[in-house]
């Protein structure tokens, strides 16, 4: 995608960190999309071609006009504070707030001068001592979607034809992987039909955690039943959904988590903790909630819908209809141009 002429710059997206991230990854989805109607450029290492940017040792030779500086991290707002007090570029600061913790005093004082700020879910926004718009993350509900033909998908990823219940992500203790296992151990002794997947990847200091659960899926005598796969690439995983009769989200702590609304557009009902964003995500009609950490609740709930077909098939609509209506990524992109427009005017 072409970037914008330096004269019609009018949102700066920084991205401060080279590793892959969440931050990182909702600029990359976002700012080619948010270009189509407003002259928008990221910054920093580590992005694709695919996204309008402007080297970092450029941004103080910009033309001198007001611009939205939007920071997704401390740095960033750092940065931003830089450039607009030392360099005095006539930049406006907005901050997304994505945590769920009480912030130190140091982030508190950068949050504290920034010119608006945006939390990505109400859970989100009580943790700010100011006032907050909420802007919901979003997807692209055409790429995640429902499958043609499930059954054809299920042997072309040579999977079985019973009830397939899946877990994906980072493989840690703070995404809950373990909770899931344990919930299946629990669960699929009595449910010959039913396997669960999980797939994700360790990072090194992760790895004796992934060694250890499958230890105890091997100890229980269930593997084949609960089977560990490999991470896949992002333009595979809808697939990985699309085959799910139920899709669970055990984590302990979560920024905001976008699997469940993955999993939901592709028309999977979702049990979910109630951590992050899940609340706002997942509602009685879509799946199920339960408390973190709570193994025995997690379990229930994920037999409950094994064990009801008609429910499930009911769940399935409701969660595509409500990805659909409240999480595509364009409203996501329409709603922060709003801000940027009301921020520059």
């Amino acid at each position: 995608m072409q970037t914008p002429k330096p004269d019609q710059i009018e949102v700066i997206a920084p991205n401060l960190k080279r590793r892959l991230s969440g931050v990182t990854a909702t600029i990359v989805r976002l700012v080619p999309l948010q270009a189509d109607d407003i002259g928008i450029v990221a910054t920093g290492p580590g992005l694709p071609s695919s996204v309008p940017h402007v080297p970092l040792w450029r941004l103080p030779l910009l033309p001198r006009k007001r611009r939205v500086w939007h920071a997704r991290r401390n740095t960033e707002m750092l940065l931003g504070l830089f450039l607009k007090s030392v360099l005095r570029m006539p930049l406006r600061l907005l901050f997304t707030s994505a945590s769920q913790r009480k912030h130190t005093g140091y982030t508190k004082w950068l949050i504290s001068k920034m010119d608006m700020v945006v939390a990505t879910s109400s859970k989100t926004a009580g943790y700010l001592e100011r006032p907050a718009r909420v802007v919901l993350h979003g997807i692209d509900t055409q790429a995640f979607a429902p499958a043609v033909d499930r059954a054809a998908l299920r042997q072309e990823l040579r999977l079985s034809d019973g009830v397939l219940v899946g877990c994906y992500g980072r493989i840690r203790a703070q995404k809950g992987t373990d909770a899931f296992v344990d919930a299946m151990i629990s669960i699929l002794p009595g449910r010959p039909e039913v396997t669960a997947l999980v797939m994700g990847r360790a990072t090194e200091s992760h790895g004796a955690f992934l060694e250890g659960l499958k230890a105890k899926v091997c100890d229980a005598g269930l593997d084949g039943r609960i089977r560990f796969l490999p991470e896949v690439t992002v333009d595979r995983m809808a697939d990985w959904y699309r085959i799910l009769d139920l899709y669970v989200a055990p984590q302990r702590w979560e920024g905001f988590g976008l699997t469940p609304v993955e999993a939901m557009a592709c028309g999977v009902p979702v049990v979910a903790t109630r951590v992050g964003a899940f609340e706002e995500i997942v509602t009685p009609q879509t799946g199920a909630l339960v408390a973190p950490d709570d193994i025995p609740a997690l379990a229930d709930a994920t037999a409950e819908f094994l064990d009801d077909p008609a429910r499930r098939a009911a769940a399935s609509g409701a969660a595509r209809a409500r990805a659909e209506e409240s999480f595509r990524i364009e409203g996501e992109a329409a709603a922060l141009i709003a801000i940027y427009r009301e921020m520059l005017a």
